[in-house]
């Protein structure tokens, strides 16, 4: 029988279960098939690899040399299929766009200005709350671009060969029901909403972290906090059971006001990103970002609120 390494699986997860059942139980095959399983793999290679007993299965000095091996072929095989599945999906031309996305303002327009730019080159999109699963996506290949956002200064999620470009920087608004007390002012000072339930979507990111810091600097602490979808956010605001923050570009539903913070406390960078070994996404990227950027312009003209508030404060918006 020639070794195979699907055969160094079985030994490293014998080894690492501590029995022959417990091996079993992980690798999803019923105990007896595994036993024989090893009992082949031992006859190729020239003798037991493990001494076995009641109280589990421990490496002989055979077995240890195979672990030694296997440990060290186990993950670059690893790394040889993630880099081939990588390689096999950046062409030098992108066949088509697979884009993904968090919660934001641009993936919808970027979608309509690349379809209309280039009719019949497909686009396909992933949505995700987590930034950090969407940059190992665009990592191993599954994604060409990947857009969203990072609080203030704080860098996208940790990765290795990717690029980024910033697309647009927000101040972060806040979001209050039409009949709340404070819905008719110009802008907020975040000191006024300190006896507020606040509502929020989930994120990786460190936003929770920078929220809590501005409440501190501010001179509270944030009440009863509600984690949930958006839809459920919003519904929590509509009806006046908490207040919460949203990107300046929101897109304002019946019922609802968006008020601007004073001083700007909190902002939010939209970023998009793609893999430095793509070859097609780099050659794609200037034409990508630039839809992005004008699908962006596009969210904030909507906002009139917003619009007013850059007029007075043109650090913001767009990046040129």
């Amino acid at each position: 029988m020639d070794l195979e390494i699907r055969h160094l699986r079985i030994v490293h997860a014998v080894a690492e279960a501590g029995s022959v059942t417990k091996a079993a139980t992980r690798l999803g095959l019923a105990q007896p098939s595994l036993t024989a399983q090893l009992k082949r793999i031992e006859r190729s290679l020239g003798g037991p690899l493990f001494e076995r007993d009641r109280n589990g299965a421990r490496p002989t000095p055979l077995g240890e040399m195979v672990l030694a091996r296997a440990r060290v072929l186990l993950p670059a095989v690893r790394d040889l299929q993630e880099d081939a599945v990588r390689f096999a999906n950046t062409s030098v031309k992108l066949p088509g766009y697979r884009l993904g996305a968090t919660n934001g303002p641009i993936l919808g327009g970027l979608v309509e200005r690349l379809t209309a730019d280039q009719p019949g080159v497909p686009v396909t999109t992933r949505t995700s709350w987590s930034a950090g699963e969407l940059t190992a996506l665009a990592v191993a290949g599954r994604l060409d671009f990947v857009l969203l956002g990072t609080c203030g200064d704080s860098p996208p999620p940790p990765a290795e060969a990717m690029n980024w470009t910033t697309v647009g920087t927000d101040p972060v608004f806040v979001l209050l029901s039409e009949d709340h007390p404070l819905a008719g002012e110009k802008e907020l000072e975040l000191s006024s909403l300190a006896e507020e339930h606040w509502t929020v979507a989930p994120g990786d990111g460190c936003f929770a972290d920078c929220f809590a810091a501005a409440c501190a600097r501010a001179g509270f602490v944030p009440e009863s906090i509600y984690e949930t979808d958006v839809a459920t956010c919003l519904h929590l605001v509509g009806v006046g059971k908490a207040v919460a923050l949203c990107q300046a570009t929101f897109r304002l539903t019946a019922g609802l006001v968006m008020m601007p913070l004073a001083g700007a406390p909190l902002r939010w960078r939209h970023l998009l990103g793609w893999h430095a070994d793509s070859i097609g996404a780099r050659a794609a990227a200037p034409v990508v970002a630039a839809h992005a950027r004008a699908a962006y312009a596009d969210a904030v003209r909507r906002s009139a609120r917003y619009a007013d508030w850059l007029a007075t404060n043109p650090e913001y918006g767009a990046v040129p």
